[in-house]
């Protein structure tokens, strides 16, 4: 069984964590991750740098641009992770967008995935039409797990579409807005928390954007799995480095 569905087995609310591979220094991307691991994080996001990231904030983008700048590549990320599973354990999902895979060759960075332990794939630009028509039967062949994004805009027919077609967990965008840190979330979004979950989805939901604390951590999984945290960690690495991991995380489980 596929890592992203044995941890959502478990019963417990997830933590996710996204950083930017190659962030803050080139090097750092298996050392932070196998301090997220120690930390007591359930699973994780390499974010694979863009260099027009539409969905991302401000933090984010810059946490890209300057791995771009550090040298970032699909073929460095690959490089540094080719013998992660020696020391990690947990799910490891690259959120990444779809040029740079599409570059690479989709095939190919399916295959590359799956051979040092990647679980599966977040590509918020890839149409979900498209990758059932085009790719699915290619993320199957390898075992990847092609994580769908829903939004307040989204339709419920959608949704549903989306439902029907995923095999691990449904990535919930808590606004319509880009990504960035909150320190609550208001009656709108909770609004929508509940009607997805009056949905009865057979997949899980984790839900994104805006998780920044313990108290947007609790509020966005009252109904849903679990949460990720991607620009009040990469603001953390920004100021702080590699080294006080355990303390952010400390502050949010």
């Amino acid at each position: 069984m596929n890592r992203i569905n044995q941890k959502l087995q478990e019963d417990k609310k997830l933590l996710s964590i996204y950083f930017t591979a190659g962030y803050p220094n080139l090097n750092d991307t298996v050392t932070v991750i196998e301090n997220l691991e120690k930390s007591g994080v359930d699973m994780i996001e390499i974010g694979l740098p863009f260099s027009d990231p539409l969905a991302d904030g401000p933090t984010i983008q810059a946490s890209s641009t300057a791995s771009l700048d550090n040298g970032m590549t699909s073929e460095v990320l690959f490089n540094q992770l080719k013998d992660i599973r020696k020391t990690v354990s947990i799910p490891l999902i690259i959120m990444g967008y779809f040029n740079p895979m599409m570059q690479y060759g989709v095939e190919a960075f399916c295959k590359k995935c799956a051979e040092i332990g990647i679980d599966g794939l977040i590509i918020p630009d890839l149409p979900v039409q498209d990758y059932n028509e085009n790719y699915k039967a290619i993320f199957e062949k390898y075992g990847l797990i092609n994580v769908f994004l829903i939004t307040p805009q989204t339709s419920e027919e959608r949704i549903r579409f989306i439902d029907s077609i995923s095999n691990g967990f449904i990535y919930m965008v808590s606004s319509a807005s880009v990504t960035g840190a909150q320190n609550s979330f208001g009656s709108t979004q909770s609004d929508y928390f509940n009607r997805i979950a009056a949905m009865n989805l057979k997949a899980p939901q984790i839900v994104g954007f805006g998780i920044s604390n313990a108290e947007t951590f609790q509020q966005a999984t009252v109904s849903a799995k679990g949460a990720i945290i991607g620009s009040a960690f990469v603001k953390h690495l920004t100021e702080h480095g590699v080294d006080k991991i355990d303390k952010f995380i400390s502050l949010i489980k």
